[in-house]
């Protein structure tokens, strides 16, 4: 398997788990979503705005755009807003990896931002973003069942890679 592959489809298992998370947590109510529970962040709503937020910032970079704008997402948002915002960005990371060649992953892309500054391959920053989103998605079914939400989806890779041309 070629790196091509291999991102391609993390990207796509990503964004099949960005589904399933958010069709699951659009069935609970606004009070299980916003109740404050111990975490990085005080509510599932919190962490979801906190992934969505941070796909966009690694999107900026990764498409080469550099338009993040912290303070215009940092601004309240709507349940739906959030959840749309992380289905769009998911859905736009898989599109542009799929457009990409091994050579563009291969592409290095140097940022110097307020808190770091570094110049790694383009690869690097997908599997960052994908792994940071299923760090905070590993939060979210603990802070769920901390608040007696029990049922969470079957989002592991293997099941996705064995079912995934099932339709």
């Amino acid at each position: 398997m070629n790196l091509k592959t291999l991102i391609t489809h993390t990207v796509q298992y990503n964004n099949w788990v960005v589904g399933k998370y958010i069709d699951w947590l659009a069935t609970k109510s606004d009070e299980q979503l916003n109740q404050e529970t111990p975490s990085s962040f005080p509510t599932i709503l919190k962490t979801l705005h906190h992934i969505w937020q941070t796909q966009e910032y690694w999107w900026s970079h990764i498409s080469e755009g550099n338009d993040f704008d912290f303070e215009a997402t940092a601004a309240a948002v709507t349940k739906d807003e959030i959840f749309n915002g992380i289905k769009d960005n998911s859905r736009k990371l898989m599109e542009y990896v799929e457009g990409l060649s091994e050579e563009d992953l291969a592409q290095n892309v140097k940022i110097e931002s307020q808190w770091f500054q570094c110049d790694f391959s383009k690869y690097e920053y997908i599997q960052h973003a994908i792994i940071h989103g299923t760090y905070h998605r590993g939060q979210i079914v603990t802070m769920g069942r901390n608040i007696g939400i029990t049922d969470a989806p079957m989002t592991d890779y293997n099941f996705w890679n064995i079912y995934k041309d099932q339709k």
